[in-house]
């Protein structure tokens, strides 16, 4: 048995994250927490998940965690391997159900930035890994989840770059871009889980984790949040049952679901 200790805040995300994919869904996953989500969603409640990762690798079987979406673990025994430009294209002809998205910085209308930090595109203080396939992912994916920390230097009021399109200015600003991707559904953070109010396209709190007010979430954040009519939901917390194959047999190493020291 494992320790019985109460998820941390990476896998409390990384349960949240696997909880919104449903059984039988095609889903896009990248590095990090969407590795970990995916797979454990497939261990409990979606054994018919198909799992397409970036590098083109389709629904390997369960193995050791992989450190990246290009490491051979993602191709293990897989039925199919495709070049990354085909998987994209998997995305644009509507095969895919959902893809998930990490951030450096996200503003009020899911936009996101994975480029650099302060100053401009030449003048830049920290220098990120660049879009890859994230604007790919963010233009055609048919639902969108985007996941990550949440801080007020991570959801900024203005991006210092956009690296990766949600709904633009708000309103119908994405559908007039002719973008053929639905735009982000869902933020998952280590606070809470946020959606988007339906004519503004802003960002509104759906649920808070146990411990968090719509205080503390805003103190978090660099824009206001909108919140929902009556009392905010609480995220309900994982299982003893599902934190122990999450430690056990997702990610025993802790790769991704570890705390910092």
């Amino acid at each position: 048995m494992t320790e019985n200790k109460p998820a941390n805040p990476l896998e409390m995300i990384a349960y949240v994250l696997s909880q919104q994919i449903e059984d039988g869904e095609i889903v896009y996953i990248g590095t990090g927490l969407p590795m970990v989500a995916g797979i454990l969603a497939k261990k409990t409640h979606a054994p018919n998940l198909t799992l397409v990762y970036e590098s083109g690798a389709q629904n390997p079987i369960s193995g050791a965690m992989p450190w990246s979406v290009g490491g051979p673990a993602t191709w293990r025994k897989s039925p199919m391997i495709l070049e990354m430009s085909y998987s994209f294209g998997q995305m644009y002809n509507g095969y895919v159900d959902k893809a998930f998205l990490g951030y450096a910085q996200i503003d009020m209308y899911g936009n996101v930035n994975t480029h650099m930090i302060g100053g401009d595109f030449h003048n830049y203080k920290n220098r990120l890994t660049g879009s890859g396939g994230n604007n790919d992912l963010s233009s055609l994916a048919r639902h969108l989840i985007l996941v990550g920390l949440q801080n007020p230097q991570k959801f900024v009021k203005n991006l210092d770059f956009m690296t990766s399109v949600g709904f633009l200015n708000g309103g119908d600003s994405r559908a007039k871009a002719g973008l053929v991707g639905g735009g982000p559904q869902a933020v998952i953070t280590s606070a809470g889980v946020y959606d988007f109010e339906p004519e503004t396209k802003r960002m509104r709190i759906k649920s808070l984790h146990p411990g968090v007010s719509p205080e503390l979430a805003q103190l978090a954040t660099g824009f206001e949040l909108l919140k929902p009519s009556g009392e905010i939901p609480v995220t309900p917390l994982p299982t003893k049952e599902i934190i122990e194959i999450l430690r056990k047999e997702v990610d025993p190493g802790g790769v991704f679901t570890s705390m910092p020291s």
